[in-house]
């Protein structure tokens, strides 16, 4: 939240243009960077209507959130009121979506899409449905509203739009979100009136802003539900539109042999393997052709074990990259493809049989096996020789088969506790988009601390382990990998720093001596006792995050140096550029780094490295620990 006071409050101040200036300020500060002009143009034009109406219904004390940020998210709803319900007197909130539109339509096939002129004529989530997904996400997420689903409602505001934007009422999802323009302002006061009462709403946004956010709907334990029974998760804002997109080109592609290939792509944690299993779930709910695949083991592994759990069936849903070279030609509805940034040049390797072999690339064997393709992936996320999965590949590989493109890009950020912040200090701590990196600034929704000893990270972690919180402690590929143990052996302590020394993760697909196989390292308890790799941590994530960098990146005077001997990366081949490995190798860290859902800890085996590290996130060493 940006900014918080009383609707009389605000008013006198945004018509000194004071409460712009304040919300330019606040946002620089909380964020990093300035807004845009778009940005604060909307704010001008249409924080002003908001108040005017607030005012107009006789709420001069209710309390006003503005640009608020959702629980473990980076998303913000435009205004929150706070106040007190009329008639129960218990706390009552409206989430508030504002736009500018003036002109808009529902989608004919879709009302929870819809059309806006001036726009390019691409598809825009219908504000109802985005609205409404707020609220759903607040009551889940938000400790105050558990058991009280009842206090929170929605209402979208076009204050510019004609009639036209009427009918996106169409999307209708329940009273509790409402959508107004400026031809229903009667009607927009009257829902306030009905919500919220002429009183001080100060404690009821101190009851909502103190209320504890709940942690994030754990991927691997809810899919099972998400496939089998119904929808679990809270889709919102670009996610929805992805997801609508991805329907409404299957419907398309049924009725009228309408081929379309479609691109999401987004950071760690914007929600893409959440799109893909909330699409998987529905369309095997109706009965269409659709399988999910990866480049990844041990992500199809797990969403193998725990969707399919007592369902065999359902773990045939779950395929490779490389299952696809001898598909029949549009033989799937749909085939959802995540961590796409795994896609591999061709899908053969020296064990296929050379009747499989096609001598197509892996993107256009993908593409062919299903009516409507869909791609998910992060750029950022290469971290192997030879994977070259991007945007502009699938984009040339469609057009060159004449098929239509989508492409959707996600700006939430789930993972990391919804931390935009702490996800771009550590994009520019490893230098990925060439600019240098900037201290860490505390932020509430993310904790990241240094150590100074392996050890001192594990005793850290186990404290946390013992408060409920889950963790895993990862490193660098540069220690040798044992990757045969012998029956009834433990496995071996290949990773050795001075007098400490842990075994890495399971190599292969069996436990041993109770550690857990790779594939259910992230998820099992026993997973805690081992080091887990870039291999076996990509794709998932835990509470707490303890990430050991070793010898093959190190920090010297104002850059970081890869050391390619250091590194036990069998990946890397002679014939492997200095420029490749040097990339990889800090997607490798980048992806390390972000798989804490509550907090990071970090440990570097180089002492000016070290050095570097305490001296960019010494404040927050300072800040007390959990108990």
């Amino acid at each position: 939240m940006l900014i918080r006071a009383s609707a009389a409050s605000l008013t006198a101040r945004s018509l000194s243009s004071q409460l712009y200036a304040e919300l330019t300020d606040r946002f620089s500060h909380t964020y990093g960077h300035k807004p845009s002009a778009g940005e604060v143009r909307s704010w001008e034009n249409s924080i002003p209507e908001l108040l005017q109406v607030v005012l107009e219904a006789d709420l001069d004390e209710v309390e006003v959130m503005l640009e608020y940020a959702l629980p473990l998210s980076s998303k913000r709803a435009d205004a929150v009121l706070a106040g007190v319900h009329p008639v129960t007197g218990d706390p009552s909130y409206v989430v508030i979506e504002l736009k500018q539109w003036t002109h808009v339509t529902p989608d004919l096939a879709n009302p929870t899409l819809c059309h806006v002129n001036g726009m390019g004529g691409r598809e825009q989530l219908n504000p109802l449905t985005q609205v409404h997904g707020y609220c759903q996400y607040l009551a889940q997420f938000n400790g105050s509203l558990d058991g009280h689903e009842d206090r929170i409602g929605g209402a979208a505001f076009l204050h510019n739009a004609d009639g036209s934007a009427d009918s996106l009422d169409r999307a209708g999802l329940d009273s509790h979100s409402r959508l107004f323009t400026k031809a229903s302002r009667g009607k927009f006061q009257d829902f306030l009136r009905e919500r919220l009462a002429p009183r001080s709403g100060a404690a009821a946004a101190d009851e909502l802003l103190n209320g504890v956010s709940k942690p994030s709907t754990q991927l691997m334990s809810v899919a099972a539900k998400e496939i089998r029974e119904r929808q679990q998760f809270v889709l919102l804002a670009e996610q929805r539109l992805a997801y609508e997109l991805v329907l409404k080109a299957v419907r398309e592609s049924h009725e009228s042999d309408h081929k379309q290939v479609i691109v999401v792509s987004g950071g760690p944690g914007s929600g893409k393997s959440v799109i893909a299993l909330s699409l998987l779930g529905e369309l095997h709910r109706q009965g269409r052709p659709t399988l999910h695949a990866t480049g990844s083991a041990s992500f199809t592994k797990t969403m193998r074990k725990v969707a399919g759990a007592r369902k065999p069936e359902v773990q045939g849903l779950f395929k490779y990259f490389n299952s696809f070279m001898t598909a029949r030609k549009n033989d799937l509805n749909v085939l959802i493809c995540d961590e796409a940034h795994r896609m591999r040049e061709t899908s053969a390797n020296r064990y296929t049989p050379a009747i499989q072999r096609t001598g197509k690339p892996q993107v256009e064997e993908l593409i062919d096996a299903a009516q409507v393709p869909v791609f998910l992936l992060d750029g950022h996320q290469v971290v192997r020789p030879g994977e070259m999965g991007s945007v502009e590949e699938i984009r040339a590989a469609a057009t060159a088969k004449n098929i239509a493109f989508t492409e959707v890009p996600l700006d939430a950020q789930f993972r990391c506790g919804g931390s935009e912040a702490y996800v771009r200090w550590v994009t520019r701590f490893l230098q990925l988009t060439g600019e240098g990196p900037i201290p860490w600034e505390t932020d509430p929704k993310m904790r990241l601390r240094v150590v100074d000893s392996p050890r001192e990270m594990e005793e850290f972690l186990k404290r946390r382990l013992s408060e409920g919180y889950g963790a895993r402690m990862t490193a660098g590929y540069c220690w040798k990998w044992t990757t045969k143990t012998k029956p009834g052996q433990p496995l071996p302590e290949d990773v050795v720093i001075g007098d400490w020394a842990k075994p890495w993760n399971v190599y292969g697909d069996r436990s041993v001596d109770g550690a857990p196989p790779a594939a259910l390292w992230a998820n099992e308890p026993a997973g805690f006792g081992q080091v887990g790799c870039v291999y076996t941590a990509q794709g998932f994530e835990y509470d707490w995050n303890g990430v050991i960098l070793g010898p093959d990146l190190v920090w010297r005077d104002d850059h970081w140096e890869v050391n390619r001997a250091a590194s036990k990366d069998p990946v890397f081949k002679r014939s492997t550029p200095e420029s490749v490995v040097h990339q990889l190798v800090r997607n490798t860290y980048k992806v390390l780094l972000t798989r804490g859902m509550v907090g990071t800890v970090v440990y570097s085996t180089d002492e000016e490295t070290q050095a570097k590290l305490h001296e960019l996130i010494g404040a927050e060493a300072q800040v007390p620990t959990p108990a």
